[in-house]
């Protein structure tokens, strides 16, 4: 069994994905649009050009994304996609990275659980949260 977060997005998934990408050093794996699938003629014309299915893997994660038909889209709420990143140095730049033109939750910083924590809603409406557990204690 996997459980791999599936995004929905407002018309923006490809870009969102394409940042993902460079921000995550990930893979996207699959772009397919409405109009390349059989589902071309079920949606709008305009709507045509969005995904339908995304894909893109960061080592052994997937994550997967679409752009719903406009009347099936809810900004996504209760939710954030949790970043495990071993390397404070990586946790920084991804935080800062995700942050972009996007709002900060939580700055990223130190808590009694880890070394970094910090949580962001990206500029596509996603929630992220990063954590950096501390190296376990040695007794």
């Amino acid at each position: 069994m996997r459980l791999n977060p599936h995004l929905a997005f407002g018309g923006q998934c490809e870009a969102a994905f394409k940042f993902y990408e460079r921000c995550l050093g990930g893979k996207i794996v699959t772009m397919l649009t409405y109009g390349k699938s059989p589902m071309a003629e079920q949606v709008p014309p305009r709507w045509r050009e969005k995904i339908l299915h995304a894909t893109l893997t960061v080592g052994d994660n997937v994550l997967m994304g679409a752009d719903p038909v406009p009347e099936q889209y809810e900004q996504p709420k209760g939710f954030a996609v949790l970043l495990g990143i071993d390397d404070p140095v990586d946790a920084e730049r991804i935080f800062h990275a995700l942050a972009e033109n996007g709002a900060v939750q939580m700055p990223l910083q130190k808590t009694f659980w880890s070394v970094r924590f910090g949580v962001v809603v990206d500029q596509f409406g996603i929630p992220w949260a990063i954590n950096c557990e501390q190296a376990p204690s040695v007794a």
